[in-house]
């Protein structure tokens, strides 16, 4: 997680006003090690820049959840004290 984003400014602003910047982030999903292989039913997470993300392997097209770095850790914290 040491890759930095880097941000631009969005088509969809206008020129000369405030704009809303974006940036791509780079993802390459894996089947997490907490999933089960009972059906094929996964989870899939990816190592974010600042962060994680998951998403349901089954709908990888319906989008993914991003998690901050400090909220990723304390969600594998309590799944790990379970």
């Amino acid at each position: 997680m040491t890759q930095e984003l880097i941000f631009h400014k969005s088509s969809y602003s206008a020129q000369g006003q405030d704009c809303v910047e974006i940036a791509q982030i780079p993802t390459s999903f894996r089947k997490s090690s907490y999933s089960g292989e009972t059906h094929g039913n996964c989870v899939e997470v990816a190592d974010l820049p600042c962060g994680a993300a998951i998403r349901d392997s089954k709908h990888p097209d319906a989008g993914h959840l991003p998690f901050p770095a400090t909220e990723w850790t304390g969600f594998l914290n309590a799944a790990l004290s379970h």
